[in-house]
This record gives structure tokens, sequence and C-alpha cells, in this order.
């Protein structure tokens, strides 16, 4: 079993989204919630053993049909891949957690929507083939497509609308990209990229720096960096909590694919074509940072407000991709967790005080009393503390990290200012909002019903993530600090990632 164990987060949640959409477990929900949440707790099981794996014994590479990579289709558990994997384990597990309080019964089909939509992830993360991260990206883009508006409404509709006609013209442009690389380079596994994109002509070298610089739009289009960040707002606003609390690790993925190709392919060992994209990304990194704040500071409720946070951890974690070293690689890599995991706890918070407040929802504007003060509030408030990177929550470990990583004086000049102005924007959007939220109320008492513990066992776990990650900080920087190693010693890898010799 465990020579397979890389490729079972892809095959449990595919299966298990296929078998929910037959009888007998596809005509009963409550057979279906159960199912999904056996699933997702096997691919949790995978997950921490895949990351113990890689971590004792190295990188996994799992060729399938024994065809030998560059030539055949080939999976890769590196350290960073298997975080990844573990991380958006967790956070499926606490969706569907979060969902079977009620949330499944607006629409159809959830349980397999959500599955399918993890076994995307899963194998973007995983794949070690750029045309087979395309493949991925359309699986998790097509469940999110019906997700997305599930439960219907008019906001949803419209907000879907955007969401698919953007990741259609993105999708497009990502097969322009493929087309150009595989035309200039002859294949698309990323460790054979690695090897060749050095050794082009001056004419190979123009049409590689186009289809890597246009990836990059690609990818930052599925990150929400500026400009191409207009759709998250709505869009994350308008979905269901628990699908929401999911896309929390959308953008991340396409992180993940920036460090991928613009590290492992377009790193240190391309020769003129090294670091290409760091020009662009410093920029855009600063001015995603300046969008997402702004967007916090003028957010009319909880929802558009943490989805502009996650717009600012976007921009932060840009930074330290344009740092483009070790320790910004590591120090991003566990921002990059604290950041998905708090985003999501606070979009199911939103959504228990919105359905505590009456008809004022999330909005920030005074309404009836919350049925559940100081347990909303202390969620919120961990939340709040954790986001804003105030000690002792591991917000303020990721950014500490971050700063220290800024090396030279013209680092520290442009990334300095713009991570603490941010955090600080953080501070003064959450304490309006929640100063909003709780204190400013009417006289009317509420006849909502308290929080149902499936909704509290689902925000419990993502938010024990804050503390337990300062508690374990020890192992956990030592662990993306040895996963930022792997990821930038590209040539250490290539024997193993190449068994069949470069084609």
């Amino acid at each position: 079993m465990s020579e397979h164990l890389t490729i079972l987060p892809i095959l449990l949640p595919l299966i298990g989204g296929l078998l929910l959409l037959l009888p007998p477990l596809g005509t009963n929900l409550v057979r279906q919630r159960a199912g999904a949440l056996v699933v997702a707790v096997l691919t949790l099981g995978c997950a921490i053993a895949l990351l113990l794996q890689s971590q004792q014994a190295g990188i996994q590479l799992y060729v399938l049909g024994n065809w030998q990579p560059p030539f055949g289709i080939v999976l890769v558990a590196d350290r960073l891949s298997t975080l990844l994997v573990l991380l958006t384990s967790v956070l499926g597990l606490a969706s569907l957690l979060y969902a079977s309080a009620g949330d499944d019964r607006t629409g159809a089909h959830f349980y397999p929507l959500i599955l399918l939509q993890l076994m995307g992830i899963n194998g973007a993360f995983l794949t070690g083939d750029i045309f087979n991260l395309f493949v991925f990206f359309e699986v998790l883009l097509i469940a999110s497509y019906a997700l997305l508006i599930h439960g219907g409404g008019k906001q949803k509709t419209q907000a879907g609308f955007h969401y698919v006609a953007l990741n259609l013209v993105g999708s497009s442009l990502f097969l322009f990209a493929l087309g150009i690389l595989y035309g200039t380079l002859g294949t698309l596994n990323i460790a054979d990229m690695s090897t060749k994109v050095a050794t082009l002509s001056d004419g190979e070298k123009v049409l590689a720096r186009a289809g890597g610089l246009l990836l990059l739009a690609v990818f930052g289009l599925k990150a929400a960096m500026l400009p191409l960040h207009f759709w998250l707002t709505r869009t994350y606003a308008s979905a269901c909590a628990p699908v929401a609390a999911l896309f929390a690790i959308m953008t991340k993925v396409g992180i993940y694919s920036i460090y991928r190709v613009h590290t492992v392919i377009f790193g240190a060992n391309a020769g003129d074509l090294a670091f290409m994209a760091q020009p662009w990304i410093w920029p855009l990194a600063l001015l995603t940072l300046l969008a997402g704040s702004i967007g916090a500071l003028a957010s009319p409720n909880l929802r558009e407000l943490t989805a502009n946070l996650v717009i600012v951890s976007v921009g932060t974690l840009l930074v330290s991709v344009a740092l483009q070293s070790k320790a910004a690689t590591a120090a991003g890599l566990y921002y990059l967790v604290h950041s998905t995991l708090v985003c999501a706890a606070l979009f199911m918070i939103a959504d228990l005080i919105g359905q505590q407040r009456g008809k004022a929802c999330d909005r920030f504007v005074m309404s009836r009393k919350v049925r559940q003060p100081a347990l909303l509030g202390i969620m919120f408030f961990v939340a709040a503390m954790a986001v804003a990177g105030i000690p002792p929550f591991s917000g303020f470990v990721g950014k500490v990290m971050l700063l220290q990583s800024a090396d030279s004086t013209s680092e520290m000049f442009w990334a300095w200012p713009a991570i603490l102005i941010s955090s600080l924007v953080t501070i003064v959007a959450l304490s309006r909002g929640g100063t909003t939220l709780f204190w400013r109320r009417s006289s009317d008492k509420t006849q909502a019903d308290p929080a149902s513990p499936w909704h509290i066992a689902a925000v419990v776990v993502l938010l024990a993530a804050a503390p337990l990650m300062v508690v374990l900080g020890g192992p956990i920087t030592a662990y993306t600090a040895a996963a930022a190693e792997q990821l930038h010693q590209v040539p250490a890898s290539l024997d193993l990632l190449l068994p069949g010799g470069s084609s």
C-alpha cells in the first residue's frame, strides 16, 4: 500500500465522489453526509502518512502505467506538495463538518462536488507535469462553478457568471502558454523543463520568456494578484460558508504554481531566463497588498472583509516569491498554512454571526444582539488576532519570519512597510467590524437559533491552528525550511525525478 500512497489523496475523493452520485448513497442525504465524512477522514489519514513518508524517505515519485518521465504521467510527493495536500485535507474535513449542520440541504450533489474539488486541488499539488496541472485546474474549477451557486440566488448567479467567464479566459491563456513552452522545450515535465531552459537559443529564449510570463498571468488570475483580483471579493462573499471556506485554498493553488514554475523552471539554473518574473512580481505583490488593504477598510460586511483579507494574504505570499530566497520561501509556506486556515474560519464565523443578527446579517450596521455573544465573540477575537499578526498567534510568527528573510536594504525598504502597514490596516478594519457587530445593537431580542455543534466543531478545528502552529513552531518551521531547501535545490533532485533520462 505504501508504494501507492502518493495517488490515494486523488483516488479517494474521486471514487468517493462518484459513489455518492449512485444508489444507495446518492438517494439519501444522511448517507451522503456520512460517506463524505468517511472519505475526508481517510484522505486526511493518507495525507498525514504521505507527509511523514516524504519527510523520512525523501521525494516520492509515482509513475502511472510505468511510463517513465519525462514521457509518462508522474506524481511527485515532496515536502511542499505533501504539506499542501495535508492542508487541503484539513480544510476539506472542516468544510464538510460545517455543511453537515444543514448547508448541504440547499442544493443538489453538494458532497460529490466537494470531493471532486478536493481531488482536483490535491492533483494540482501532486502533479509533476504542467499539462496535468492544467487538467487538475479544470477539474477543481468545474466543481467550483457548481459549488459557487449552491443554494441559488441572484447574487450567486451574477458572481458565478463573472467567475466562470474569467476562468475560461484564463484556461485559454493557459493552453496558449503550454503550446508555446512545449514547442520550445519539447516537454512539459517540470523537472525536464528545468534542465532544458538554460540550453535554448536566443530565438527560443524569447518564446520561452513569453510562455513563462503568460503562465505568470494565468497563475496570477487564479491567485487573485492585482490587477486580476477584482473577481475574488464578490465571488467569495457570495458563496455559502463551507464553500467559501474551501475556496480559501483556491488562491493558494495559484501561488503554489508560481512557486513551482518560477523557482524550479525559471529559477537560479535557467541561465538568461533566471528569475525573469521577479521584476514583475515585486510591484504586483506590493500593489496587491495595497488593494487588499483598501478593500478591507471599505468592506461593508464581514464576508467581504474576509475576502479582502484573502487578497492581503496573496500579496504577502507574493512578497515571499519576489524575495527569491530559501528563507523567504520557508516563511511564505508557514504563512500560507496559517492564512488559509484562519481566513476559512473567518468565513464560517461571518456566517454564524449573520444567522444570529436577523436581517442585518453580517453587515456593519446596528442590529439586534446575537444569540451567543460570548462564543461568537471569542471566535471572532481569536481569528482577528491571528489574521492581523498579533502575538501570540501564528500570524505574528509568519510575518516575523517573512520580515527577517528580507536581507538587503532595498528588500527591507519595500517589504517591511508594505507588510507592517497592511497588518495595521487589518487591525483597524477588524476592530471597526467587531465593534459594530457585537456592540452596536438595538434592544430587540433575537429569535435566532444557537449555533449547531457541527458549526462550532468546524470553526474550532480551523482556529486551533493559530495557537498550535506557535506551540509546534519548532518542528513546523524546520519542515517548511526543509521544503524550501528541496524546492530551490533542483539539480539535487533530478536523478530521482528523471530516472528515464531527459528526452
